[in-house]
């Protein structure tokens, strides 16, 4: 762990915040000074009811305060391009919620500023540090599953909303692709790479995509089907299948309170293994984000996800086929990675 304090201030004081907050304010080296609203009354508010020592009116006064090292970025996604790129002008870190964008140019406006002002810079998907997925990603290298196939992957939550929800708005990076999307889609481009092309149909609503299913196709035959959506129940399971065996798990995105984290392994021959794992993601997350290692292995997935994204958005307008060959590798990803190598091993950390 740092010797030194890593200074928090929050931008956005909608619902997201709340788990976040808590996290931060439990790890040790990272601390939560201020809050930031447009308005200072609710500003106030979510520090008091945060534990925060202040609550300040305006984003951009909060950057320019000097107890605050770092920010964690919880705007609707259209805000995300333009006040990460505020705070990397200022010297602050970023810790940005996914998804990180509305498309791929807000992913390298990003990276390319947080690269040119030489921020660190990590977006929020807590799963990716679970050490059940290094565990996952070990049993894939290692060729537990034989040659990978096919992903399966479906995320849901039944109208997850509060009053004057952005998940609402199209101008705000509305819809259910962007955001149960980044997780669902996530998973696939992590165990299999960047596709080649995707397929994409939606059920709308209030003028979002308020139900995605999505079709993958990855080099070498193997394949994916994504799913997500705000008209059902809650989902959030995977299945990572090889001609040898399969990684099942009902959770990955994170685990079911008041329940292990845990994954089953099915071979072809029927036999079946649980795996379980303790830790909290979001404390290890934050804990990549407070060391001083390089963190552009975990932009790769990162990058990867928004580039497919937009390729599905693509396919949403034109109602068809899109390809992406070579969307996902672009404009400061750093290093690259194969299959199921997003967790950086220890030797691409330095």
């Amino acid at each position: 762990m740092p010797d030194s304090i890593m200074r928090f201030g929050i931008l956005g004081t909608g619902r997201i915040t709340r788990r976040l907050v808590a996290e931060l304010q439990s790890t040790p080296g990272a601390a939560v000074t201020a809050i930031a609203s447009r308005e200072q009354e609710r500003a106030r508010r979510a520090a008091e009811q945060y534990g925060i020592a202040a609550g300040v009116a305006g984003y951009q006064t909060l950057l320019e305060r000097e107890d605050v090292d770092a920010i964690y970025l919880a705007l609707p996604p259209a805000l995300h391009a333009e006040w990460a790129v505020a705070a990397a002008q200022a010297g602050k870190a970023i810790f940005c919620e996914k998804p990180v964008g509305t498309c791929l140019a807000d992913w390298q406006r990003i990276a390319t500023a947080c690269q040119q002002h030489q921020v660190r810079w990590l977006d929020a998907t807590g799963w990716l540090h679970h050490p059940r997925t290094a565990d996952m990603a070990a049993k894939m290298a290692e060729g537990q599953l034989g040659k990978l196939q096919h992903v399966t992957t479906a995320v849901s939550f039944w109208e997850p909303f509060q009053t004057n929800d952005h998940r609402l708005d199209p101008t705000l990076g509305g819809g259910c692709l962007l955001d149960l999307g980044w997780y669902a889609v996530g998973l696939a481009v992590w165990a299999l790479g960047m596709p080649e092309e995707v397929y994409a149909s939606a059920i709308d609503r209030d003028g979002v995509p308020f139900r995605v299913t999505g079709l993958l196709r990855f080099p070498d035959q193997r394949t994916a089907s994504v799913h997500c959506g705000y008209d059902i129940a809650t989902r959030k399971w995977c299945e990572i299948a090889g001609d040898e065996a399969a990684i099942v798990c009902d959770d990955f995105t994170r685990p079911w309170p008041e329940k292990p984290a845990r994954y089953w392994l099915h071979d072809r021959a029927g036999n079946v293994e649980q795996h379980k794992f303790a830790g909290n993601q979001e404390q290890r997350m934050i804990e990549t984000f407070l060391q001083g290692d390089a963190l552009a292995a975990w932009h790769v997935p990162s990058q990867r996800t928004q580039a497919t994204l937009d390729a599905l958005i693509r396919s949403l307008a034109s109602g068809g086929s899109e390809a992406t060959a070579g969307a996902g590798e672009t404009a400061g990803a750093g290093e690259t990675a194969g299959a199921g190598a997003a967790v950086p091993p220890a030797e691409e950390s330095g």
